[in-house]
């Protein structure tokens, strides 16, 4: 009798300690996904400067000062904008009323204007030029002292290009749309040169002393349409 009770106590005591070894693999997996950290997609520092003036948000962000500003001129593509329904979040403040606020982030901004195009005069071109298959290649030639940044948008992150030097950008696909500023802070002169080389513009920036004459952005439409803005 003493034999049997011990030898089934020491079934029950395996079982125990097995189903303790069996679940011992998942708490370290449960504690990992737990502590993992979630990416925000839309940082604070978007809506900081220089950035809030410098760089495009991603899809699905409040729009910062920039993405409004080039929204609002037609010189964003429209999934790179959030809707107006998307940067806002609906807040009830009595019974069946609700009262759109900013979204966190977005405090400062403006719900981007949607423009009435029956009202405004149509834009011509800068300079025209023949695309090849449909794409661009752009040489920047900052002839100012300053560093000028800049960024293609939904292709490229921020770049800076050196006072007194050039780049080119190749194969850009048009429709396409480039951000550009003064790191100092400066108004830019920008004048768009057309090449004999099918597909290829070259665009020199110098110092405005007017602000009037001051240009940010640049947009090459697939007819080969060149604007500044």
């Amino acid at each position: 009798m003493k034999s049997q009770k011990f030898r089934k106590s020491s079934e029950l005591f395996g079982a125990i300690c097995g189903g303790l070894l069996i679940s011992l693999p998942a708490i370290p997996q449960a504690i990992a996904q737990q502590s993992a950290p979630k990416v925000n997609p839309c940082p604070k520092i978007f809506y900081e400067e220089p950035h809030n003036n410098q760089v495009v948000v991603p899809p699905g962000c409040p729009p910062n000062a920039i993405t409004q500003r080039l929204a609002a001129q037609g010189l964003l593509p429209i999934s790179a904008t959030p809707s107006q329904s998307q940067s806002q979040v609906p807040v009830p403040t009595e019974p069946g009323v609700t009262s759109p606020v900013p979204a966190p982030g977005d405090q400062n901004q403006q719900p981007i204007p949607e423009g009435d195009s029956s009202n405004q005069p149509p834009q011509t071109p800068i300079a025209t030029i023949a695309l090849n298959n449909g794409k661009v290649n752009v040489r920047f030639v900052n002839d100012t002292a300053a560093n000028i940044t800049y960024q293609v948008i939904g292709d490229t992150a921020p770049r800076s290009l050196q006072g007194k030097s050039d780049v080119i950008l190749q194969a850009l696909n048009a429709p396409v749309t480039v951000t550009f500023q003064r790191d100092d802070g400066g108004q830019l002169l920008v004048t768009p040169q057309t090449s004999s080389e099918p597909g290829s513009l070259e665009v020199k920036f110098n110092e405005a002393t007017d602000a009037a004459q001051g240009r940010s952005a640049m947009r090459i439409e697939k007819n080969g349409s060149v604007f500044l803005n």
